[in-house]
């Protein structure tokens, strides 16, 4: 009995049964069998899938998703102490409203399909960062951080003709992998570690300087929370060998600290991700590199760069491209690096962001921060065996929690606050084991104090019933 032909997938035309007939037709293919005959019978499976049964209406659909979806705990339902990277900062309206307007909204990678204002607002995102970084140049979004800081390095190398990158051994493992995976087919990175403030030890990177170093980099804010007070002095040592100083920064600290251009950094990179994007999972990135104006530098960005011209009619310009030819889309195989199209959508949020809050917002937004986190260090370091902060050095938002002397790790104080609805910081015992058992704690505007004292008071009885 032949079997009876299903009809079609509702939502894809091209599997009605009359269309694939036309299909076959058309390449002189008499059925779905012949078509694959050159695949040999031992690798073709024959069964039934081990699947559930297809469900038969959109609305059932609909229903098993919302239910796969309650499952998660959101940090609209939950007090959030989480960040190492990825932030939960308030996003103003205006960002999703105009993101999400149809010349910009896209499905194809961050990159609009038609140009309706696309250069001018991608170009109006340069100039914004550019001035939040205190800097000449900055490109159109790259993928996040890790692509951002990768590139940097790689920039350097080329910039110098050397090979070796000294990189601080406190910043993001993460980030760290994925610098090594991007730039040790071409270069070498060395580890330089902390002194007892966690922040960069001076005294070995002095001892592994040379000229054979393109660049050095470290991060300002660190990922542990640490400020670094001694950039000039990290900027001499490194200049005095010849080499470029890289550095990694968040910008919504940037209303309140000093940008590293002022303390002699050549390229700045970091992530956009806390000016106005949602953090979407940690898929809400967007890695953006700054430097001055040299015109060598300028040209080792494999990434695009939007320029403003005036045109024939007066008081008219135009938006485009700068040295198109540095990029992997001029020269596929001759790119310095390949560069896809990851961000921009990012990008013009990030500038909706920026135009909103003015260096007066972000001031605020800085101070704002700075109190919260001390605030929230008063009240931890209040509690019976913990110390907090966790390390010497000043912080900005976030900042180590050591919890080694309450005899709970940290993975049983973060089970116990889920309880109450409560994210507690991100376990660093597997990162930095010679922590022990320390977690990092972020603290955004997001967080009332309110909810920080029910915190501490909830952490308090978890602790004391130890």
């Amino acid at each position: 009995m032949a079997e009876r032909e299903r009809p079609g997938h509702p939502y894809i035309p091209n599997s009605a049964p009359a269309v694939k007939a036309a299909m076959l037709d058309e390449i002189h293919c008499g059925s779905i069998e012949e078509l694959y005959a050159d695949i040999p019978e031992s690798l073709r499976f024959r069964g039934r899938m081990n699947i559930p049964p297809a469900l038969a209406a959109e609305s059932q659909l609909r229903q098993h998703v919302e239910a796969i979806l309650t499952r998660n705990t959101s940090c609209a339902q939950a007090t959030n102490f989480l960040g190492a990277g990825c932030y939960n900062h308030y996003v103003p309206a205006i960002c999703d409203e105009i993101g999400r307007r149809s010349e910009f909204l896209t499905a194809y990678a961050g990159e609009p399909y038609e140009d309706f204002g696309r250069f001018q607002v991608l170009w109006e995102y340069q100039s914004l960062m550019a001035e939040l970084l205190d800097m000449d140049v900055c490109n159109v979004p790259t993928y996040d951080w890790f692509q951002a800081a990768s590139t940097s390095i790689r920039m350097a190398g080329r910039y110098t003709g050397r090979r070796r990158a000294l990189v601080a051994a406190n910043i993001s493992p993460d980030r760290l992998q994925s610098i090594r995976n991007y730039c040790e087919p071409v270069m070498e990175i060395k580890m330089i570690g902390s002194d007892r403030t966690g922040l960069l030890d001076l005294e070995a990177l002095d001892a592994n300087l040379d000229d054979s170093v393109a660049t050095v980099y470290f991060e300002n804010p660190g990922y542990l929370g640490g400020l670094e007070s001694r950039g000039q002095r990290i900027a001499g040592l490194t200049h005095a060998c010849g080499a470029l100083l890289v550095v990694g920064a968040d910008p919504s600290s940037l209303g309140v600290l000093a940008p590293p251009s002022s303390y002699g950094a050549d390229l700045v990179c970091g992530d956009i991700q806390s000016l106005g994007n949602h953090m979407n999972f940690g898929g809400g990135m967007g890695g953006f590199i700054a430097c001055r104006d040299e015109e060598k530098l300028i040209m080792e960005y494999p990434s695009r760069l939007f320029g403003i011209s005036r045109t024939e009619v007066p008081g008219e310009f135009g938006f485009g491209d700068v040295a198109y030819d540095r990029t992997s889309f001029a020269h596929r195989e001759h790119g310095k690096e390949f560069i896809g199209t990851a961000a921009a959508l990012h990008g013009i949020t990030a500038a909706v962001y920026l135009a909103l809050m003015g260096p007066g917002g972000m001031r605020d937004l800085g101070v704002h921060l700075l109190q919260k986190a001390q605030y929230l260090s008063r009240r931890l370091a209040t509690l019976p065996g913990v110390r907090a902060p966790g390390l010497d050095a000043p912080f900005f938002k976030e900042f180590v929690v050591d919890f080694n002397l309450t005899g709970c790790t940290v993975a049983e104080i973060n089970q116990a606050l889920l309880k109450h609805d409560i994210f507690g910081g991100k376990d660093l015992s597997a990162e930095f084991p010679a922590l022990g058992q320390s977690a990092l704690y972020c603290v955004t505007e997001l967080v009332s104090q309110q909810e920080i004292d029910r915190f501490i008071s909830i952490l308090g009885t978890i602790l004391g019933g130890k």
